[in-house]
């Protein structure tokens, strides 16, 4: 029976984009930050052949935070187990929501809207409107940031905390002893079904938050309501065909749905990766498909290199579970959508190629592919193993 598990290691990337500078992120590179860590160490990553892809760079030197050289764990592999490829993007974006749809198959020629200056005045009247509530910020702002220098004025007048950042997303946050996270959940969905046509931003995310004054937290009801994709994906090919197309963590709301049979919410990497190997003891045939969002979300936003470098170990520790797990027809598939540099400027996303690792046990070992010049590559590998166009 063929399975194959695609894991999104969200954020990973590992620099040599070479249209990085159009998009101001010239030099940035996820995976070489994190490399200048002593807390960074992923043998198991290395036996698949993940530091053997065209353009990879590692800073080597030193040792790991239990005293080995790190060289030894993070080095190229004279031989490997898997098939590996570095992957260009081909969408005219850098964020999460056109990073999994081109892995999907859909290229978008366009970015998605932005507002590096806030919503337009027009859009903010019309959330009024739909929330019978007044709206705070209304500007790019750190989430972690805004629900502190906001939160106060939340708390005493009800009125929502509404932001973006370089992506294009529209955020809403609200305390959930002020706003119930159904409610706030309630308001995205009309705030979605509000933003089209030039201002279809690619997600609306309820933010929601607890705690006091100086001591807000954000929990871990998040939720993200994206826009459709503009095209048919893999994904409803898939599942057209009779597969079984299952998603952890937030691929569901990165396809708002669409080709989805199944899904899981996560709480972090841990409990993705938990249901992962859940996945992988069920009878399937078709696609899981999963994002650990903590690099990303955590990490390379908040700019903690060592934290993000922790998290790469953590899962290189789990790989082996994984590895243990997989059937005689089972394809592993490990990549990135964009970057998150936690060494760059500035707090965003950051333009770079993403690696790709494949392995299985009906796969050839020791191969390098190169580099594939869009992220669809990845669509086009998994439509053909289930010998669909």
């Amino acid at each position: 029976m063929k399975r194959i598990f695609l894991i999104v290691l969200d954020s990973v990337g590992m620099g040599g984009a070479n249209d990085a500078a159009d998009f101001g992120d010239e030099g940035a590179n996820t995976l070489l930050s994190c490399s200048k860590s002593p807390y960074f160490s992923m043998p198991n990553m290395r036996d698949l052949g993940y530091f053997n892809i065209d353009g990879m760079t590692l800073e080597l030197e030193g040792k790991n935070d239990i005293g080995e050289p790190k060289c030894l764990a993070n080095s190229k592999a004279d031989s490997f187990d898997g098939c590996v490829a570095r992957l260009r993007e081909a969408s005219a974006g850098k964020d999460t929501t056109i990073g999994h749809w081109e892995m999907a198959g859909v290229v978008s020629p366009k970015p998605l809207p932005t507002y590096p200056d806030g919503f337009p005045e027009d859009i903010i009247n019309d959330i009024k409107g739909i929330t019978c509530r007044g709206v705070l910020c209304n500007k790019p702002y750190s989430g972690t940031e805004v629900i502190n220098d906001y939160g106060d004025e939340h708390v005493r007048t009800g009125d929502l905390i509404v932001y973006t950042s370089a992506d294009s997303v529209l955020q809403i946050a609200a305390h959930e002893d002020i706003v119930s996270v159904d409610k706030l959940y309630n308001y995205c969905e009309k705030v979605r079904e509000l933003l089209t046509g030039e201002h279809g931003v690619g997600r609306v995310i309820a933010r929601p938050f607890v705690g006091s004054s100086g001591k807000y937290l954000r929990t871990t009801n998040r939720h993200d309501f994206s826009i459709k994709p503009p095209a048919e994906t893999m994904l409803d090919k898939l599942m057209a065909s009779g597969y079984d197309t299952l998603a952890v963590g937030k691929i569901n709301d990165l396809f708002a749905g669409q080709g989805i049979s199944e899904y899981v919410r996560t709480s972090g990497n841990e409990d993705g990766i938990n249901k992962t190997l859940e996945m992988m003891d069920r009878e399937f045939k078709g696609i899981c498909f999963v994002n650990l969002v903590d690099y990303d979300m955590i990490y390379g936003h908040r700019r903690d290199r060592d934290g993000y470098a922790k998290a790469l170990t953590y899962f290189d520790n789990r790989l082996p579970k994984i590895l243990d797990k997989m059937r005689d027809e089972d394809i592993l598939m490990i990549t990135a959508d964009h970057g998150c540099d936690p060494d760059y400027t500035g707090t965003d996303h950051t333009r770079e190629c993403v690696p790709l690792v494949m392995y299985g046990k009906s796969l050839p070992s020791n191969v390098n592919l190169g580099t594939k010049d869009s992220y669809s590559y990845i669509a086009e590998t998994i439509l053909e193993y289930f010998e669909l166009k």
